[in-house]
């Protein structure tokens, strides 16, 4: 069991006073069976009237609306929780679902829907011939597949943290051999969809008190990684970027189909040309009494987060 403190601070400066527009939050960890959330608070200055809603997947959405001119913004949320998930987690999949190829019972692929639809084209076929390329044989185990291509990821594709905005395609990730997080779980989301398996995006962030994982600036950040349904097992979480299973080290705030949907804070405001001069980013993960934690670097924009 691990209990984590996280300080997760935004911060926006204008050059000259502008009209904010509404800003929606994504910042509430989700609890699981494996993750309990201890307290949560949020702060914005300037003041803003919060509402609260949950979206199609679960997500906890803050919208916050201004009324007043404002020269600055800062989003800060602190919250505790404790994790219970195992390092050597044992999933208990379906007697249906061990091998692949598998068929989802029809509510399953109903509830599912495009979750299981790949999200990109593939004219030539070069993506699908790389997955195949981590298929031994017909059937094969379901698990050990997915691990694999996982770890192919890992192995594949060099990490470098990118802190501009947008996603690359699972093809350019590929072709280039590099990527951040982000690009990690989108490549991975639609090797599983190109099986025909339900996969989402998760955002949310690391906890690494040794300093030993990549994607965590310093010793906590946000990061995305997948999850994967299996029957039987449900949603099992796959970090390419780490070559891990399970949600040990994970925590998640917001799961999507695409990762435009799980952005942390997005949000407008009316102004000058150029009225935004900064925007920063600082994540804090402190496990016990010991302070473990270490500001990330700036994001050059407003939906640029590191790790992400």
């Amino acid at each position: 069991m691990a209990c984590l403190d996280i300080l997760h601070t935004t911060t926006y400066r204008y050059r000259q006073a502008v009209a904010l527009g509404p800003h929606r939050l994504m910042l509430r960890p989700r609890e699981t069976r494996e993750l309990r959330l201890l307290s949560h608070d949020l702060s914005i200055t300037p003041a803003a009237a919060l509402t609260w809603a949950h979206d199609v997947a679960g997500n906890s959405i803050g919208t916050a609306l201004f009324d007043t001119p404002t020269d600055h913004l800062v989003i800060e949320i602190r919250a505790s929780l404790e994790i219970t998930a195992p390092a050597w987690p044992v999933f208990v999949i379906s007697a249906s679902a061990i091998e692949y190829p598998f068929l989802y019972s029809a509510d399953e692929w109903t509830d599912l829907g495009a979750l299981t639809v790949p999200q990109y084209g593939d004219p030539d076929g070069r993506f699908a011939r790389w997955i195949e390329s981590f298929v031994m044989r017909r059937p094969t185990d379901t698990l050990s597949l997915l691990k694999d291509i996982s770890n192919g990821v890992f192995t594949q594709i060099s990490y470098q943290m990118r802190e501009t905005e947008g996603t690359q395609t699972p093809i350019e990730t590929l072709d280039r051999g590099w990527g951040s997080c982000r690009d990690f779980a989108v490549l991975l989301a639609e090797a599983a969809r190109k099986l025909a398996l339900g996969a989402r995006i998760v955002s949310g962030y690391l906890s690494d008190p040794e300093d030993s994982l990549i994607g965590s600036a310093g010793t906590g950040s946000t990061h995305a990684w997948v999850e994967i349904y299996l029957p039987g097992a449900g949603w099992i979480a796959f970090d390419p970027t780490n070559r891990s299973v399970g949600s040990q080290n994970l925590v998640p705030v917001a799961v999507g189909r695409d990762i435009h949907q799980i952005v942390p804070v997005s949000g407008s405001f009316s102004g000058g040309r150029g009225a935004l001069s900064d925007l920063s980013v600082e994540v804090s993960v402190r496990s016990g009494i010991q302070d473990i934690s270490k500001p990330l670097e700036n994001p050059t924009n407003p939906l640029a987060y590191p790790g992400l």
